[in-house]
């Protein structure tokens, strides 16, 4: 078996073939996204295929991105695509080619990986692990109908934030936009994608998007037209956040519910007439720190957290991180330096985690759930309040891919 990356002269056929036979049809109207897609994959590198005497057994590909971390963001490589065909599976075909995409991640010096599992062991042996969810909030069509005034009068008497309809030539605002919302709400998890992702996926007539200076909104309409499928949307104000779910509940006398992709602390339940929502963990999503200084010095950090501790990091699929590090986190930023060779007596107790434990921890799981988990041991427990307030979330992802 050998796997590598896709030639000009590969068949993308065979590897469409395979995505039929691993995760079902792809619909005529998706079949040319899908050959575009696959293609500007190949052109940029990232889509690897394991062949057998030539035949193609089995795929993967990674995606080119930016994920935000407490207001910031770093280049982030997200996996997708794992398939191997039927016949083949069983033989770890999918383990090699995870391996190899880890590889030329890290050879292209990307800090950090992301991917949703469709099975949690082959990545959890190779350095990943659960670092958030992606969350739908489920509402009532009808309490979109009114919204309660805000307390402060001075926004009551605001003009209206200008929104206007979203185009394809929109793409390269539209990403400026998200990273804005983004950096001034201080998420982590979300991420950006390239202009021209975006422009491909806002060019489909059932496809409805809308920016403002510090906002934006996409959604669908269901298959039963009993929804409104809101794929994104997210604001800086509270002005924009209303004229969003304004241009939403409009449509309440055709649909039934609307289903938000939105962050796990999205007002809405504040800015709308009735409490009546649901929040769902759609997806979990798994996280690899492939380059932990790199990773440690671009993410944000919570102004206030203040943290200083030793860490003891194992990690057998990225050898560069092992080692023990000296951890500094102060006013929103943080050092990572090397502890070198000195004796155990000589230095600070260290936390003890390995690849996964690292990347939840990283991701904001508290250092006594990774405690409790088997992820983390030793080091001084007493530090563990400003650890884990110093990586704190919540983590959630929007996209899906």
């Amino acid at each position: 078996m050998e796997v590598r990356p896709f030639r000009p002269d590969d068949d993308l056929e065979a590897e469409l073939d395979l995505s039929r036979r691993a995760f079902g049809p792809i619909g005529p109207g998706r079949r040319q996204a899908a050959v575009a897609s696959r293609q500007a994959s190949v052109d940029a590198g990232a889509l690897f295929g394991a062949f057998d005497g030539g035949r193609l057994i089995g795929s993967a590909r990674y995606h080119i991105m930016r994920q935000w971390w407490h207001g910031r963001s770093l280049p982030m490589a997200g996996i997708a695509g794992v398939k191997v065909a039927p016949e083949e599976r069983g033989r770890g075909v999918g383990t090699a080619m995870t391996a190899a995409l880890l590889d030329d991640i890290t050879d292209r010096g990307y800090p950090l990986s992301v991917l949703f599992p469709y099975t949690a062991s082959i990545y959890r042996a190779l350095g990943w692990e659960i670092g958030g969810h992606r969350y739908e909030t489920v509402l009532p069509a009808s309490a979109l109908t009114t919204f309660p005034s805000p307390d402060q009068p001075d926004l009551a008497d605001q003009d209206g934030p200008k929104v206007r309809r979203a185009s394809p030539a929109d793409a390269a605002a539209i990403v400026e936009v998200k990273g804005l919302v983004h950096e001034r709400l201080r998420h982590c998890g979300p991420n950006t994608r390239e202009p021209w992702v975006l422009h491909d996926w806002l060019d489909d007539e059932d496809h409805f998007a809308y920016l403002a200076d510090d906002g934006f909104l996409s959604y669908r309409w269901s298959g039963d037209m009993e929804e409104l499928h809101v794929e994104e949307l997210v604001a800086t104000s509270a002005a924009t956040a209303r004229a969003f779910w304004r241009i939403l509940a409009s449509n309440a006398h055709m649909v039934t519910r609307v289903r938000a992709c939105l962050a796990p602390n999205d007002p809405v339940t504040w800015q709308t007439r009735d409490v009546d929502a649901e929040l769902h963990q759609a997806d979990a999503w798994m996280l690899r720190v492939v380059d932990a200084p790199a990773a440690i010095a671009g993410r944000g950090y919570p102004a206030g957290a203040s943290a200083s501790v030793a860490l003891d990091i194992t990690d057998r699929g990225r050898p560069g991180n092992t080692g023990r590090w000296a951890l500094d986190v102060f006013g929103g930023t943080a050092s990572f330096k090397r502890l070198g060779d000195a004796p155990v007596a000589q230095s600070p107790a260290a936390l003890s985690v390995g690849a996964r434990g690292f990347a939840a921890l990283y991701a904001g799981v508290p250092v006594p759930t990774l405690r409790l988990a088997g992820l983390a041991a030793g080091g001084d427990p007493a530090a563990d309040d400003a650890l884990s307030s110093a990586f704190h979330g919540p983590a959630f992802t929007i996209d899906h891919y």
